[in-house]
């Protein structure tokens, strides 16, 4: 069984502000079942965006960062290039889940920042859970751990 797991959540210094958000209950949780593999997931990095980078939100179905300016194609391109290397396990039926960071405009499973740079959430998905949504990826949001 396998299981996409957004690569910040693990440690990975991918988030926006060069940062992580290293989640030690998930780690804890993966520890306790090694049959489990992890693929460590960042459409963001796959995309092509730097690390650090302006953070960005979604304005009226497009990714923007705070500077105006549109980052919609790299997070597109980032969403495409990881679903192209999730589909054979997606398609195999062996990915059971995926793990994913709250309230990014890539993998927010139930809400997102709403465009507006002020911290106001609001329900959505970013582009990534969207994805992986379609393709019947049953989607865990990391907020809930």
């Amino acid at each position: 069984m396998k299981i996409a797991v957004s690569a910040c959540l693990l440690g990975e210094n991918c988030k926006y502000s060069g940062g992580n958000n290293r989640s030690e209950r998930l780690l804890s949780e993966l520890a306790k079942h090694p049959e489990i593999e992890v693929i460590p997931v960042c459409p963001e990095v796959a995309g092509g965006l730097p690390t650090p980078r302006p953070p960005a939100e979604i304005v009226d179905g497009e990714v923007v960062n705070n500077c105006g300016v549109s980052v919609d194609a790299e997070y597109r391109a980032g969403v495409a290039a990881e679903m192209t290397r999730l589909k054979p396990h997606i398609e195999s039926g062996e990915l059971a889940a995926a793990v994913l960071q709250s309230r990014s405009p890539s993998c927010g499973v139930h809400e997102v920042y709403d465009g507006t740079f002020t911290g106001r959430l609001i329900p959505g998905q970013g582009l990534f859970a969207e994805a992986l949504e379609r393709g019947g990826v049953h989607l865990l949001d990391a907020g809930a751990l």
